[in-house]
């Protein structure tokens, strides 16, 4: 797989673009998560014209269409945003992006809780930054995130899940694959499905099965709309639980009964919390890989991301 095209604001990865000069470098996400996704670097301020330094601004008013406003010398600079921001979102279809990574907090790019000030100065975490807003509304399927949210270990996992899987479905659908790579698509993604929701894949599964009377084109962006609700909603121990005896289930006739209580008592430390998850998925794995599991040695479950981000490792 080529590397994914993931949008992000231009701070994060150390450019010095904020009001003050500096940077809010995210070690992870340039050192890290870098080496598998090609950066397309944003900064709203200066790419609509302001300078650096700038004086600060922050928004104002009613929480559904805020002014964003000089701190200093009052001056609305809503407008001018608003213009380039939608300027900015069409050019950026052409970078096919496959998510996007916000700076958390700020008038223009943060994606959730921002702060704005009421006529008597009060602030309210209530808002969304101009940009970000209009980037939200413009690619509504896209996996967007907050730097400080993917601070949060579920938070970055979920988001690097999503990201990884939809590059994936953008080469079976820009290779115009036809019904039968779709169907493929989903017998390899099925527990990945299940363990972010059980009904959503039942709802999938249906409407592969009842593909023929969709056209092609529909039928593809049906089914994207569906996979990108389903991998929103989280993964919690007990649903990885459901699939990982769900794949022991697999193995009833090759292991024996010791082997079975020993990986019974790793999936019930796990889902105490004892252990992370990566510990019971090695040891499937290896049963996988043992008894050459066709079926299971497909799923992308096993292995949704790179081993190295370590996202599985944590408790």
């Amino acid at each position: 797989m080529e590397k994914i095209k993931i949008g992000i604001s231009s701070c994060l990865l150390g450019h010095a673009v904020r009001y003050d000069g500096g940077h809010k470098l995210d070690r992870f996400l340039r050192d890290t998560l870098g080496h598998y996704v090609d950066y397309v670097p944003v900064c709203p301020e200066t790419e609509c014209g302001m300078g650096i330094p700038r004086e600060s601004m922050r928004l104002e008013g009613n929480t559904d269409a805020p002014r964003l406003v000089t701190h200093r010398t009052r001056q609305d600079k809503t407008e001018t945003m608003l213009r380039w921001a939608k300027k900015r979102v069409a050019e950026l279809e052409a970078e096919n992006l496959c998510g996007f990574i916000f700076k958390s907090d700020s008038p223009s790019s943060g994606m959730e809780r921002v702060k704005v000030y009421d006529d008597k100065g009060m602030p309210a975490k209530t808002g969304v930054g101009i940009f970000a807003r209009i980037f939200m509304e413009h690619f509504p399927l896209l996996p967007v995130e907050e730097e400080g949210r993917l601070h949060d270990t579920d938070l970055r996992e979920n988001f690097i899940e999503r990201i990884f899987t939809l590059k994936r479905w953008r080469e079976i659908r820009n290779m115009k694959s036809g019904r039968g790579a779709l169907v493929d698509f989903h017998t390899r993604h099925k527990l990945l499905l299940l363990s972010h929701s059980t009904k959503l894949y039942q709802a999938m599964g249906k409407l592969v099965a009842g593909q023929k009377s969709l056209r092609v084109q529909n039928l593809f962006l049906q089914y994207e709309l569906m996979i990108m609700e389903a991998l929103k909603l989280k993964t919690t121990p007990k649903k990885n639980v459901n699939v990982l005896q769900h794949m022991m289930g697999y193995f009833k006739e090759q292991l024996s009964a010791d082997e079975k209580k020993e990986l019974l008592e790793i999936l019930d430390d796990y889902q105490k919390g004892f252990l992370p998850l990566i510990v019971p998925l090695t040891l499937i794995g290896h049963y996988v890989r043992k008894y050459d599991q066709a079926y299971l040695r497909k799923q992308i479950y096993l292995n949704p991301h790179p081993l190295e981000l370590q996202l599985r490792n944590h408790v």
